[in-house]
């Protein structure tokens, strides 16, 4: 079969995929792109995590009290409010390149009330409290509002919001309304190739070839944007490349009728195992309810009984009991991706010529604007250089160290909060004799000491990875960050 030539292959069909593979063909109509991925719904492919997001445009919303002390946190703040800015600009030159046959809306608003739950723990007053403060550093609108008057909420009684702020500049969208507002302006550039996904492999004279059922395609670079897929098409290219694993982070939702349409976004701060109670108004009038998320080691092809039972628990007691009589339209799963250190994972690799966009875990859809354009600025450059990529991105370069911003025992302390935040949430009742509330948590914070304490020197794992530390997957955790500690190692001598 004939090899047809290209100039960048982007290998992943998500939100960060496409939009690269956009920016690129915009901003050079001669270069030529292949975007090689499914685009399908089934959560087997890295687009599912993309058709599951519920879109929510945010800064702010994504803040937590963790995030802004730290370093890296502050730089994913950072990037968060780059990419914020990028949208306006961005969103009117894909709907202008797809043209008349661009979905009608495409969901796009702004507003969002952040509601602080009497279904909380200490946990969540430090994030809510952390997102006034970022607001001011920012330069970013958050206001105190009257939770009573929140348009759409109607939480049962003993669920009700002890406080809100209105987050006016936070912006929100349908995801499957804005892919396919990109496949339509994708299908309108002359110089992209769509094609399902395929195996990418090193060419015996240079560059990459990609294997597709359409046929083979060659090109001097190669851009991985496969989500939680990256790390296993990256392994079968070159097993002895050292770049920040990519695992998975399942996520579960739901889209629903509503008894009235809601002007903006109403969630709850942040948090691992959760990212923050949230509904979002949709295009067609519908509302999605979001979102679960537990961490695997691989991508997992369905939702499991238990998200959806506490999804939608945790909506109808806390956003709107009406909801219990709502139909529900669709059940969303996909796998968010989420490095081994909890950080994005973009830039050039030490292959010439090999690229990654990958474990922006919650961050992907927002942050692709910025993405997009930082990656294709680099590719289309005169003389492309494996340089980190300028700005916030060269923090979360695919061949750095692994990024530990707290030590093992404050990072094992951070999950232990998140771990008794979610107990909270789920109504557990520990009996009060034996002073069994504060047991619960000593049990918590036992039990991750020693998960963490099992993890290789050099590792520390993210409070959204701590479940894969103590629980039978542990020892394949340990052996996953052991392995790239000595790529990474071997690389660097």
């Amino acid at each position: 079969m004939a090899v047809q030539g290209a100039d960048v292959l982007v290998v992943g069909a998500g939100v960060v995929g496409r939009s690269l593979a956009f920016a690129l063909a915009v901003t050079e109509p001669s270069v030529r792109v292949a975007l090689a991925g499914d685009t399908g719904g089934a959560a087997t492919s890295n687009a599912a995590a993309s058709r599951a997001a519920g879109a929510m445009l945010g800064v702010l919303g994504e803040v937590t009290e963790c995030g802004l002390r730290t370093r890296h946190g502050r730089l994913r703040t950072d990037l968060a409010v780059e990419a914020a800015g990028l949208w306006p600009s961005w969103r009117a030159q894909v709907r202008t390149a797809a043209g008349a046959a661009a979905p009608g809306r495409d969901g796009y608003g702004t507003g969002t009330f952040m509601i602080l739950n009497a279904v909380s723990s200490a946990l969540d007053d430090a994030s809510f409290t952390a997102v006034a403060q970022a607001a001011a550093e920012y330069g970013l609108g958050c206001e105190e509002t009257a939770p009573a008057g929140i348009p759409g909420y109607r939480p049962l009684d003993n669920d009700r919001a002890l406080r809100a702020w209105y987050l006016p500049a936070e912006g929100f969208l349908d995801a499957r309304a804005w892919l396919a507002t990109l496949d339509t302006a994708l299908a309108a550039l002359p110089n992209t190739i769509r094609t399902p996904a395929g195996t990418l492999t090193a060419a015996p004279e240079g560059g990459y070839l990609l294997d597709t059922p359409a046929g083979f395609f060659r090109a001097p670079r190669a851009v991985v944007a496969a989500g939680a897929w990256t790390t296993p098409i990256l392994e079968a290219l070159d097993p002895d490349l050292p770049v920040v694993p990519v695992l998975a982070a399942a996520g579960t939702a739901v889209t629903v009728t509503g008894p009235e349409t809601r002007p903006a976004v109403i969630r709850t701060p942040n948090r691992a195992y959760a990212c923050g109670l949230h509904a979002v108004p949709q295009a067609d009038g519908s509302l999605y309810l979001g979102a679960s998320a537990h961490p695997a080691l691989t991508p997992t092809p369905r939702p499991t009984a238990g998200a959806l039972r506490f999804l939608l628990d945790a909506a109808l007691s806390q956003l709107d009991h009406r909801l219990a009589g709502a139909g529900i339209t669709h059940t969303h799963h996909g796998n968010r991706p989420l490095s081994l250190d909890g950080h994005p994972v973009i830039g050039p690799t030490l292959r010439e010529g090999l690229w990654v966009a990958s474990g922006t875990h919650r961050d992907g859809l927002h942050a692709s604007p910025l993405i997009a354009a930082a990656l294709a600025d680099a590719l289309l450059a005169p003389t492309p250089t494996n340089d980190p990529l300028p700005g916030v991105l060269a923090a979360f370069n695919p061949g750095r160290e692994l990024i530990a911003d707290l030590t093992v025992k404050e990072a094992a302390a951070e999950a232990a909060a998140h771990h008794a935040a979610l107990a909270a949430e789920a109504r557990m009742r520990p009996p009060l004799t034996g002073a069994w509330p504060q047991a619960l948590a000593d049990g918590y914070a036992d039990l991750l000491d020693r998960a963490y304490a099992a993890m290789p020197e050099g590792y520390i794992p993210p409070p959204d990875l701590a479940p894969l530390a103590y629980e039978s997957t542990g020892p394949a955790l340990a052996e996953i960050a052991a392995a790239h500690l000595a790529r990474h190692d071997r690389a660097h001598a």
